[in-house]
């Protein structure tokens, strides 16, 4: 029973640590950025108003989408950095 409000309030922990965790992606010109945390949820969207326009839906997607991808790759560096495998292995029970 020790062993399980153990893993339990690490499990808390470690989702307080993820909720703290913030990056921002940015399209590769620059004029999107897509802030979010360590649950990979977004909090704020940045659009240059220039992408605001009916004729560029096609290129404010393509921005959307490349701002997405850098800030789910800034997460996972991020979280990497704070990931300590041996403490995970032993919570899976290897």
């Amino acid at each position: 029973m020790k062993d399980l409000y153990k893993l339990q309030k690490e499990a808390r922990e470690m989702q307080k640590k993820m909720h703290a965790v913030k990056v921002v992606g940015v399209s590769d010109d620059e004029k999107v950025k897509v802030s979010m945390d360590g649950t990979q949820e977004v909090a704020d969207i940045e659009i240059n108003d220039e992408l605001l326009n009916a004729d560029k839906k096609r290129w404010l997607i393509k921005a959307m989408k490349e701002a997405l991808k850098d800030a789910q790759k800034r997460l996972q560096r991020e979280l990497a950095k704070d990931m300590d495998l041996n403490k995970i292995k032993g919570m899976l029970g290897s």
